[in-house]
Order: structure tokens, then sequence, then C-alpha cells
């Protein structure tokens, strides 16, 4: 955050790397500082649906992983 509590990138630019505002503040908390945008970019990717599965991960969990019909689990 800046002096006057506000993030270095707005909500709309925090968005569009595909993190929510809770996100954003995680990986402050994490790096002990706000991102840079190279910084912010990685994190965006890293945690996207694409590469970590973070919205269909608990969903999947619901499956079943054992029985006659289950290849891999």
């Amino acid at each position: 955050m800046t002096a006057d509590n506000t993030f270095k990138f707005s909500p709309t630019e925090i968005k569009a790397e595909g993190l929510t505002l809770d996100e954003y503040q995680m990986i402050c908390d994490r790096l002990g500082r706000e991102p840079n945008k190279a910084e912010l970019g990685m994190f965006g990717v890293m945690w996207s649906e694409h590469c970590c599965y973070k919205n269909s991960r608990p969903l999947l969990k619901q499956f079943p992983t054992t029985g006659d019909r289950i290849l891999v689990g």
C-alpha cells in the first residue's frame, strides 16, 4: 500500500490479471511489499484456473477416486 493506504494497482488492473483483491492482499503479505507489474502478471498466471485449478479443485475432490469403474484416482 502507498502512504495514503491505497494500492499501487487499481482494482480493475488487479482483476485484469485474473486476481481477486483478497489474492492481491495475500501476494502483498507474502512478498512483504506490493508487487511490481511483472510480478503481478506472474502471480496472475501461476494462480490462474489453467495452471492451478483454484476454482475446480474443490469440485473435483467430490468425485470418487476408487471403484471398479475408476481408471485413475
